[in-house]
């Protein structure tokens, strides 16, 4: 049976009306202690970060040491970095400071340092520093990587002939045709 124009059955009234509650925006609780920037050894995460992924944005903490420290301190990996105390952030600090102390000798960055032969493990600034000394201690000795990063050639063993040209040639040249020799249609 149809229904006359104007008026709606019943049913269709009670959707209606559960759209219109489900499409009105949930009121969002705001924490007043929430820290939307943490400061973590020099660096400054977002708070909306959860704690796994907000202690890998320090450098030199990846994945796997991120975990460690977060088991270490007893936090949640999921819990968001902006709910944390100062003194969670502080002992995050102190377990990352601590970590080449109670980290077995394969998992740290930097193994049989070349000056002083200790694993150590490295964060921060410090980072970029003792790999800049590397490089330049490769160019002086002229092993085969210092002569390739002085040239600004690929260092890794990778192919240079079609990929990572530079200059102002970058597409395939083709050899001019000789004069008086023809070519392979002619000959036919």
């Amino acid at each position: 049976m149809a229904q006359p124009e104007g008026q709606e059955k019943p049913q269709k009234a009670e959707k209606k009306g559960k759209k219109e509650k489900a499409e009105k925006p949930a009121e969002k609780k705001v924490d007043e202690n929430f820290r939307y920037i943490v400061r973590i050894m020099n660096f400054d995460i977002d708070g909306n970060k959860s704690v796994l992924m907000g202690i890998q944005n320090v450098k030199g903490v990846g994945p796997r040491v991120a975990a460690v420290v977060a088991k270490r301190t007893g936090i949640k990996p999921s819990e968001k970095m902006g709910n944390l105390s100062e003194a969670q952030t502080d002992e995050i600090t102190k377990v990352i400071a601590s970590y080449p102390e109670f980290a077995p000798h394969w998992a740290v960055n930097r193994q049989n340092d070349v000056e002083s032969g200790e694993d150590m493990h490295i964060f921060g600034v410090d980072l970029d520093v003792m790999k800049k000394d590397d490089i330049n201690r490769m160019k002086m000795i002229r092993c085969y990587k210092g002569v390739r990063h002085e040239q600004g050639q690929k260092v890794r063993g990778q192919k240079t002939r079609s990929n990572g040209r530079t200059g102002l040639t970058m597409g395939v040249s083709r050899q001019k045709a000789q004069p008086g020799a023809s070519s392979p249609a002619e000959k036919k």
